[in-house]
């Protein structure tokens, strides 16, 4: 057991360090300049030329690509993620400030895919062939097809725009306001949450029918118990193993979905901020952003 913590470990630390190689050169190869970037957004088209290598040589970003790397790495493993071009403040403290708000959807989002994805694949895996197995597979491919960003522009329009039931956007904090951040979370939790539901409820269904065909449980229903026990003291106990186990992986599928959830409802989280310091070039936030999304998958 040690042996294989071990191991694992050192995978996760060559993982990080591939992810870290990969988005430092990525986010260099992109056309653009984000000094200059920084020049159009802030009116200093009169900037000089001093002025221009000043801000270079501040950010650090006239020295070679891996001489910034190796400062990069040096400050993160010191806790210091950089300084945020665009805006001039440490990447860190806005970190802090964005993450409980993409915790908070994501921690909604994977509650509500064990308790709606689950049950709705043991009903079909205990009702197979008939109209509800049915109902609940094309619903749950539909689910697993149909984008999330795609769905939350359209219950945009229909009941924030057109049916006025809803927020069309932004956040609120629970402590602050309750009441106003359940009806803002509505629809970017459920946007979020339908692919998990769908591919909850199909890895449930898969793994009930293969237990259920296993020879205890056939013998179970030959002593003629009831089909709750059954299911629940039998099939279902050893049915959930495998599906659990995957629960961590659609964490990341999550994390990953929350950028263009957060995007489209205008959610001030860490997925809004790595696709705004994309359109930006803000070098530090996206780096920093795809590190501790990295880190929370692996």
């Amino acid at each position: 057991m040690t042996t294989y913590i071990i191991r694992r470990a050192i995978q996760a630390i060559f993982v990080l360090i591939l992810v870290t190689i990969i988005i430092f050169l990525v986010i260099r190869l992109m056309p653009g300049d984000p000094i200059l970037t920084v020049i159009s957004q802030q009116d200093l088209a009169e900037a000089t030329e001093e002025q221009i290598a000043n801000l270079r040589h501040y950010f650090g970003l006239d020295k070679p690509i891996i001489i910034q790397y190796f400062d990069w790495m040096g400050g993160v493993l010191h806790g210091d993620f950089g300084t945020s071009i665009l805006h001039r403040v440490p990447v860190v403290s806005e970190i802090i400030r964005r993450i409980p708000i993409t915790f908070h959807l994501g921690a909604l989002a994977f509650i509500i895919s064990i308790v709606v994805g689950i049950p709705m694949g043991v009903i079909c895996a205990i009702r197979r062939g008939t109209w509800m197995d049915t109902v609940v597979t094309v619903l749950a491919n539909a689910g697993i097809t149909v984008p999330s960003f795609w769905l939350g522009i359209l219950m945009i329009y229909l009941f924030a725009l057109y049916f006025d039931w809803l927020p069309v956007m932004g956040y609120t904090s629970p402590f602050e306001n309750f009441f106003l951040s359940t009806k803002q979370l509505i629809m970017p939790v459920i946007c979020l949450s339908l692919f998990p539901i769908a591919s909850s409820a199909r890895q449930t269904r898969s793994s009930m029918l293969e237990v259920m065909r296993q020879d205890y449980i056939r013998t179970a229903w030959s002593k003629g118990l009831e089909e709750r026990l059954v299911i629940t003291r039998h099939a279902l106990k050893n049915g959930l193993i495998p599906v659990l186990t995957l629960k961590g992986i659609s964490i990341g599928h999550i994390l990953g979905g929350s950028v263009l959830i957060e995007t489209v409802f205008n959610i001030p989280g860490m997925g809004r901020l790595a696709v705004t310091s994309i359109i930006n070039q803000d070098y530090p936030y996206v780096q920093a952003v795809t590190l501790l999304l990295a880190v929370i998958v692996v």
